[in-house]
């Protein structure tokens, strides 16, 4: 069966995956599959963003829930 690297890329993520490293690891710089790799180089970026985001969206409802539970128990 001739899989070709765009083929494996959408039919099997994991073993795209582990192709590409082996590849790079190798120095086979011309059998990457370069841009979806470029691709998911971008999109882990985007992740990391949403993640810290989320994170710091979360501290922050913390904190103010906490400041109000402070004024609430000063008041009372």
């Amino acid at each position: 069966m001739n899989i070709t690297i765009q083929n494996l890329y959408n039919s099997d993520y994991q073993l795209w995956l582990e192709s590409t490293i082996n590849q790079l690891r190798r120095g086979d710089f011309q059998a990457v599959d370069w841009p979806n790799l470029l691709e998911e180089l971008a999109d882990l970026g985007k992740s990391e963003r949403r993640v810290l985001e989320s994170l710091l969206t979360r501290l922050l409802e913390h904190l103010l829930k906490l400041t109000y539970w402070q004024s609430q128990r000063d008041y009372n």
